[in-house]
């Protein structure tokens, strides 16, 4: 059967890591076992914990997977500029399907809409911004504007030819931040973000509501900002605050043991054990991402209160938080989290008034570069421009190999950015480290399909290596 996602091979799981391990790279001590069986017990304890809630949640969904697909959306919009999922049946219901078609009819305008709840492993691999474009090329429409259902309760707009003629994305936007829609449902959100559309107020509006979040926040006491974190009534001893504090001590032992791991300073060239970059890699994703997520929500809490006026980089800083996300939903393993993280801190620059530098070129997670350096790879000619951490910086001064980020690429363990381009946005762009000049961003690499492109041709590698 076929099918609309942008990348058509589904992943497989990584081969078992193997036992044999290089001499050179085994490391001489090991954390203590007293540390490392309290942060298995720990974790073993948060997994009982989650389990029934999870469990529960998982029997109490009652909404049914969704099955549209490119050629079926594109089919229905032919006879209504409005197209909704099964899922959605009960929030946008057949009459007010038909009110917002009456409404687009009024505008003149070429709107569709299409709400489909999305999720990573569905037709579009939960991208709204390629289950769009799928359709318009299904449509084979232009002018065309569409709005798609998003993240939560947030709604997506975009058009065709590629510009901001009418709006669209500030619109939809605009949409959840209105507070008069707070506790609306999803057809009335509809409705005003065609409206907007129509109007060609979703910038102005946009930017309003932004300045309002921005004065309330502002006027709030700081100790009101931590009392509203903590939910009035609830225990922390028990029920979902126990769970938190169980991971909050389970990470923290598991920090330290990596730290202690990754302080060690490594004098060999870059080559990884498979078993030792498994169980960093097992030890690691589930970590950063919730980092990533958290660093994607701080970047729009800081969208909603930039001033648009005094901010010069707010649309890159939009692009950056949409691609962000976008590469959230996608993201498979820590190379993609990676990905999001620099995503972020590119939308946190756009949004300064200071020029600054890119995540650390040998490994995102060491945090903002402190400086650029030139850097010869191992067994290489040429020399590259790079942005580095100070740690970075301190052991390329010392001769020896940083701590970079690894990957498994075709049945090897090795740095990311020597994984071929052509498979890999991030070894393309270094992390923002390697692109060619101040229009050259991460957020347009992934709009552009980049990303989605550069992951299907690993995957598909991945499987002829299997």
């Amino acid at each position: 059967m076929s099918s609309d996602r942008p990348t058509t091979t589904t992943p497989r799981p990584p081969a078992p890591p193997t036992a044999q391990v290089p001499t050179t790279q085994v490391p001489t001590t090991l954390p203590t076992a007293p540390l490392t069986a309290l942060l298995a017990a720990l974790l073993l304890a948060c997994t009982a914990l989650l389990g029934t809630g999870a469990t529960a949640a998982r029997a109490a969904d009652p909404t049914p997977a969704t099955t549209s697909t490119g050629a079926s959306i594109a089919a229905a919009l032919k006879t209504s500029p409005v197209y909704v999922d099964p899922a959605y049946a009960a929030a946008v219901t057949p009459a007010q399907q038909q009110q917002i078609a009456e409404q687009i009819a009024a505008t003149g305008l070429p709107i569709k809409v299409v709400l489909v709840p999305l999720q990573k492993g569905d037709a579009f691999d939960g991208d709204s911004r390629a289950m769009a474009t799928v359709v318009q090329e299904r449509l084979g429409q232009s002018p065309l504007i569409v709005i798609t259902s998003s993240y939560g309760s947030w709604l997506s707009g975009y058009e065709w030819p590629t510009g901001d003629t009418h709006q669209a994305r500030d619109a939809a936007s605009a949409v959840g931040l209105l507070e008069e829609l707070k506790d609306a449902g999803l057809a009335a959100k509809v409705g005003r973000a065609v409206e907007l559309i129509s109007t060609g107020k979703g910038t102005e509006v946009y930017r309003a509501e932004s300045d309002r979040l921005d004065r309330e926040r502002s006027a709030r006491p700081a100790t009101e900002d931590r009392a509203d974190d903590t939910p009035s009534g609830s225990s922390l001893t028990s029920g979902p605050f126990a769970i938190a504090a169980v991971l909050v001590l389970a990470l923290v032992i598991g920090s330290a043991l990596l730290v202690r791991s990754r302080r060690r300073p490594r004098h060999t060239a870059f080559t990884f054990p498979d078993a030792v970059f498994a169980a960093d890699r097992a030890a690691d994703e589930a970590g950063l991402r919730r980092q990533a997520a958290d660093e994607v929500l701080a970047l729009g809490t800081a969208l909603h209160g930039a001033d648009g006026a005094t901010t010069p980089g707010l649309s890159r800083a939009l692009d950056a938080y949409d691609a962000a996300g976008r590469v959230l939903d996608a993201a498979d393993g820590l190379p993609d989290l990676a990905g999001v993280l620099a995503l972020a801190a590119e939308g946190r620059a756009a949004l300064a008034t200071e020029p600054r530098l890119p995540l650390c070129f040998f490994d995102p997670r060491h945090g903002t570069a402190a400086r650029r350096t030139t850097w010869r790879p191992l067994g290489r000619r040429e020399r590259v421009d790079v942005a580095v951490c100070a740690d970075c910086a301190q052991a390329l001064r010392a001769r020896r190999s940083p701590q970079v980020l690894a990957v498994r690429d075709q049945g090897r363990t090795v740095p990311y950015f020597e994984v071929p381009a052509e498979r890999s946005l991030w070894a393309a762009t270094g992390y923002g480290s390697l692109l060619s000049g101040p229009d050259d961003t991460l957020a347009a690499r992934v709009t552009s399909g980049e990303f989605t492109r550069t992951s299907g041709r690993r995957r598909r590698a991945a499987d002829q290596q299997d």
